[in-house]
């Protein structure tokens, strides 16, 4: 008889459980995207192609995930910079700037875009002095760049802080001790223990900016082949009734951005068994 078979689980109840995620993932996440994919089958190969290969579309892919890129690579530097700050340093007013980080959650993105459009219009307070040193922020891609980072920073710092704040300062003051300096305290102790935490933080950056809309239109300009984001190209072919090309747009975005993150996933796992044990 097998020893194991009288033995109870710890938690019961596995079987149910299990069934109710997978209902529950199913319904929320497996059927709409079943059905994302089934409709672009009303096209042919040939207008499938055609319509993500037209220029237009390929301009929008490319502003979306473009600047996605960059702003992800953004919020990850001055993230960890931000975090940095709010967890090792005792300064007055630190409580009010950890709780500004989370605005961007809190805040809707209509108000949002409206905003940062106010902001760095030609006639805004930002917006002024840099038109008179010859850049234009509103209207152009730099101004979807500038919201793309303001709406994902604080993925990047809320991912990171609680890590940051587990990694205990002895173990720094050991690596000092032992004649590490700040360069290799820093490359060798910190950012292998943190790296996990970054790259999930540039994860869901990345993603928060793919699929932001409403405080990107209000300072993109929308212009097709100038500022046009993917999203918005979307909803204009759901406008026009061509549902069929808005899924074949809409599908083309999963799959790249599940590429993305499987990767970054993939390098999260190799970073965390490279993390020293302490």
């Amino acid at each position: 008889m097998n020893a194991g078979a009288g033995r109870r689980n710890t938690l019961p109840g596995f079987g149910l459980t299990m069934g109710l995620t997978l209902t529950w993932l199913s319904i929320i996440i497996l059927i709409p995207l079943a059905g994302l994919f089934l409709k672009t089958f009303e096209l042919s190969l040939d207008q499938f192609i055609a319509i993500v290969t037209s220029r237009r579309t390929l301009h929008a892919l490319k502003i979306s995930f473009g600047l996605s890129f960059a702003a992800a690579l953004v919020n990850l530097v001055m993230g960890a910079i931000i975090v940095w700050a709010l967890v090792r340093y005792r300064f007055p007013g630190r409580r009010i700037f950890d709780a500004i980080v989370d605005i961007p959650f809190a805040l809707p993105t209509a108000v949002a875009g409206i905003a940062l459009t106010s902001l760095f219009a030609q006639k805004g307070w930002l917006g002024a002095p840099l038109a008179e040193l010859g850049i234009k922020v509103a209207f152009t891609p730099l101004g979807i760049f500038v919201a793309m980072v303001f709406i994902g920073i604080p993925f990047v710092v809320r991912t990171v802080q609680p890590v940051l704040i587990d990694l205990d300062v002895e173990i720094e003051e050991a690596a000092a001790s032992l004649g590490a300096n700040r360069w290799h305290t820093i490359s060798r102790v910190i950012v292998p223990s943190l790296t996990p935490a970054l790259l999930t933080g540039f994860a869901l950056a990345f993603a928060r900016a793919i699929g932001e809309y409403g405080s990107v239109i209000f300072i993109a300009g929308n212009l097709p082949n100038v500022s046009e984001i993917a999203p918005l190209l979307i909803v204009i072919r759901l406008s026009e009734f061509r549902y069929a090309d808005a899924t074949a747009i809409a599908v083309v975005m999963l799959l790249a951005s599940f590429l993305v993150i499987f990767i970054v996933n993939r390098l999260q796992r190799w970073a965390q068994t490279r993390v020293p044990a302490y």
